[in-house]
């Protein structure tokens, strides 16, 4: 089987159900987003050397996919459809209050900065912002799974929370934003 299909060739794409559009449609931008979160968090485990923030991050890299998926279903055809689930919300925010329970108080807005893992998960979570900004605008036009917007909203939270999570663990201080006058 090639890689290339030469269907695109034409500036459209296929979701689930056989429905083509055109690769500028609002829907494939946000699936776009998903995705280049989802390589941005693996170039993040790259760099990890925690291994349950890996693992964590992993398993955020595969519920992605399944976002992705039920995005290129908005109707509810194929397979795939509405695969994500609200467990996986339910995860995200028990995990977001497990990490908070090990950081100290944020007094200050901190600066996206730190160290190499903390920047780029900091660099995930604004993907991650521009991803959810996308599907809310899809949530009236289609049909999306209600639960994705959600689950982004919360995934930016606990990526966030990670990348304070992280710059603990590498002994770096979250560096605050102080307005100059």
């Amino acid at each position: 089987m090639k890689l290339y299909t030469k269907t695109g060739d034409d500036g459209t794409t296929g979701l689930q159900g056989g429905r083509r559009v055109g690769k500028q449609d609002a829907i494939i931008a946000a699936i776009g987003s998903i995705d280049e979160v989802n390589a941005a968090l693996g170039v993040t485990r790259s760099s990890c050397q925690q291994e349950d923030l890996s693992d964590l991050i992993q398993q955020i890299q595969s519920d992605l996919f399944a976002l992705g998926a039920d995005l290129s279903a908005p109707s509810g055809v194929g397979k795939h459809a509405r695969h994500f689930k609200c467990d996986a919300i339910n995860r995200v925010e028990r995990k977001i209050d497990e990490i908070c329970d090990q950081l100290p108080p944020l007094t200050h807005f901190i600066l996206p900065a730190g160290s190499e893992t903390a920047s780029r998960l900091h660099l995930a979570r604004t993907i991650c912002r521009r991803a959810e900004r996308q599907c809310v605008a899809l949530t009236e036009p289609h049909d999306i799974n209600n639960t994705t917007v959600i689950y982004l909203n919360r995934l930016s939270d606990l990526l966030f929370t990670l990348a304070r999570r992280a710059n603990q663990l590498d002994r770096i201080d979250d560096v605050p934003w102080i307005p100059k006058d």
